[in-house]
């Protein structure tokens, strides 16, 4: 069951997590039946995710049998061990984590000016930093690589947002896992701490 507390509706924080996120999991249907996961650096642009890669191979031939995908992106912050809250017991431990996970149909585009407009996304999301020359198709050394290269869209009909940082937790225990997090100082441990100021309002009973 989906834990509602955990659950992001907000366009602009989903956007925000996708844009800091390069990789995900993409689930296709198998021709045996079975789930067929494939883990492949993605964009989420003008609100469609995409997906590059040869033209040829498993993946393309799965998705022209059935393109229906799922798509997950998650990013896991703290581990929280179970000693943080209970100096015995093991059922306490948890981890904090932010997780979107879209349904939809996969299209292959061959539109040379939308595959220019997503590997463009692309760029500007894993080389910010320029040094290149603008992605045209009118450039023909561009349009030969942009003919040569698969781009895939996923067209999504469902996404849902989880982002968990103790919204369930009492206000007191909040606070404690914060101080803790604090003192131990490592790997996200500050950014989670920002998370979940930001995530958790004050408890009311």
């Amino acid at each position: 069951m989906r834990r509602k507390e955990f659950t992001i509706s907000e366009q602009a924080e989903i956007q925000e997590f996708l844009q800091e996120v390069s990789y995900g999991h993409l689930g296709l249907i198998g021709e045996d039946g079975w789930p067929h996961i494939v883990a492949l650096n993605f964009v989420y642009h003008e609100g469609h995710f995409y997906f590059h890669g040869s033209k040829i191979g498993e993946k393309i031939r799965l998705l022209n049998s059935d393109p229906r995908v799922t798509f997950n992106v998650t990013k896991e912050y703290s581990i929280i061990p179970s000693y943080f809250s209970d100096p015995t017991l093991a059922c306490p431990a948890t981890a904090f984590f932010k997780s979107v996970l879209a349904r939809g149909h996969a299209v292959i585009v061959e539109d040379l000016e939308e595959k220019a407009r997503a590997f463009t996304a692309f760029m500007q999301k894993l080389q910010p930093e320029g040094g290149y020359d603008p992605i045209d198709p009118a450039n023909d050394e561009y349009r030969k690589n942009l003919n040569g290269v698969a781009l895939i869209r996923l067209d999504v009909e469902d996404l849902t947002a989880k982002f968990k940082f103790g919204q369930n937790l009492t206000e007191p225990r909040r606070e404690s896992l914060i101080d803790k997090l604090n003192d131990r100082n490592q790997n996200l441990d500050a950014q989670t701490i920002e998370l979940m100021k930001k995530y958790c309002p004050a408890h009311k009973e």
